[in-house]
């Protein structure tokens, strides 16, 4: 990291006695064009020394310079936005470089490259995942790197964004409740939301009090309604099972602004397992329930 310093500190303001761009690309000296790059760089115009340092690298790999010169150019492309190119680069240093003086560098901003590719929640999260597992690599390799907060803050930013994921398609199957147009090869949009919760649970127990606490309550919602609209032979077992699930939130978030709901949906379940499991003469219904059969009509129209 010192070294890496100072080059950008000691670069000489090259583009002075370089002559223009154009030049620069057509001479055959390419040490010249190499430090013509750094010139570029060091002025802020990355795209011009990614492109320099980009044709240059196939010549002076095997030199002195070539391990500085694959960095530089992942660098460049970092700068300039280029991500996807930077990722290429700075993963084939560390790759090519395991113990070249970048090698600490050419890791981190290979997974700001990933972080930086992050796309909105709805969209496929190849590039979040790709980013967890660099930035998780490199606090292994470097675990007292001076870069550790800022590393460790981006991989909880990283891991909310996919439980965010993972509490929306809950929350959409828990909204769906017993519409059964998409459950045509079995199953139910309460089970769905149950395992989805409960799986974003287990997978990302970093995730935020206030997420988790969300995650939690819903699975407690779904377990109950699922117990409703079951039949009866597996009405009583799923009754109970909500129970528990209500003694599990009680201990994790005694505190909770849902407390209120949970308890009714305790009380219910008890009074049903009292009557055998029988819903004929059974006219509680919780907040929820009144909003799902809204959810419910919408989409009977």
């Amino acid at each position: 990291m010192q070294r890496y310093t100072l080059i950008l500190l000691l670069i000489v303001p090259f583009l002075t006695g370089c002559g223009d761009y154009s030049a620069v690309m057509k001479t055959a000296d390419f040490e010249y064009k190499y430090e013509a790059a750094k010139g570029y760089y060091s002025e802020g115009n990355y795209k011009k020394a990614a492109e320099i340092f980009g044709q240059v690298l196939a010549v002076l790999k095997d030199s002195q310079y070539g391990d500085e010169c694959l960095f530089m150019l992942g660098m460049s492309n970092y700068r300039s936005g280029d991500f996807e190119a930077a990722t290429k680069f700075l993963k084939k240093y560390y790759q090519s470089y395991p113990k070249g003086s970048y090698v600490e560098l050419s890791r981190y901003y290979c997974a700001m490259s990933y972080y930086n590719s992050v796309v909105d929640i709805r969209l496929d999260q190849t590039s979040t995942m790709e980013a967890l597992n660099e930035f998780s690599n490199f606090l292994e390799y470097y675990p007292e790197t001076s870069l550790k907060p800022q590393t460790q803050e981006r991989i909880f930013n990283l891991q909310d964004k996919l439980v965010e994921k993972e509490y929306l398609a809950a929350k959409l199957y828990y909204d769906l409740g017993s519409y059964m147009l998409n459950c045509i090869y079995g199953g139910s949009n309460y089970e769905a939301c149950i395992v989805t919760a409960q799986n974003a649970l287990k997978d990302y127990p970093y995730a935020s009090p206030e997420r988790k606490e969300e995650l939690s309550i819903m699975v407690l919602r779904a377990k109950y309604h699922l117990a409703r609209q079951s039949v009866v032979d597996k009405r009583l077992d799923r009754f109970r099972d909500a129970i528990d699930e209500y003694y599990a939130f009680q201990n994790e978030f005694p505190e909770s602004q849902y407390m209120k709901e949970a308890k009714s949906i305790f009380n219910h379940s008890e009074r049903i397992i009292a009557k055998k499991g029988n819903l004929d003469d059974d006219d509680v219904e919780l907040d929820e329930t009144k909003k799902k059969k809204g959810i419910r009509g919408m989409f009977r129209k």
